[in-house]
């Protein structure tokens, strides 16, 4: 029934980005033109297909699958953070790579960390391994978005919806 759920959510995750792209003014109350903005549900539905078909697959062993699924939740919590009011979450970032959303999002890893060093004196490899995808995506996501492969994909897969 999981397995099910989570491909009815990356369907509609997808199927749902895409049609808020094909919106005449594209995503609401976001400045960046569709087919950039894009990359960001699609690159987490991405990443999110990856960690929770990591998860079905370790779902014997519960301690690599537990992480999974929370690296699953957390990378898909950036969409209500960047609708937070909070005018910080809208503000460029300290770090000039990855938006503040995307930076706040990688801080619900800290509680996993400190519970694997608390629990085990070291880092769990799936918690290591996840973190690393977690923070690849948010940091190549966006000068991806910049590159014309990605925009006549972009435009390709709007006009799908359309």
């Amino acid at each position: 029934a999981g397995a099910i759920l989570a491909g009815a959510m990356l369907f509609s995750g997808c199927y749902g980005a895409l049609i808020a792209a094909a919106r005449p003014g594209g995503f609401m109350g976001i400045t960046l033109p569709p087919q950039v903005f894009l990359v960001i549900p699609l690159s987490n539905m991405f990443l999110f297909a990856i960690t929770i078909s990591a998860a079905l697959k370790a779902r014997t062993n519960a301690q690599s699958h537990k992480r999974w699924i929370l690296l699953s939740s957390i990378n898909l919590i950036e969409a209500a953070i960047g609708r937070w009011p909070i005018s910080f979450v809208t503000e460029p970032s300290p770090l000039p790579f990855i938006d503040t959303s995307a930076l706040l999002t990688l801080l619900f890893l800290l509680p996993m960390l400190a519970w694997d060093l608390f629990s085990r004196q070291r880092p769990h490899r799936v918690t290591l391994i996840g973190a690393t995808l977690l923070a690849a995506v948010m940091i190549l996501r966006m000068p991806l978005a910049q590159t014309s492969t990605w925009q006549s994909f972009a435009t390709w897969a709007i006009e799908l919806v359309r």
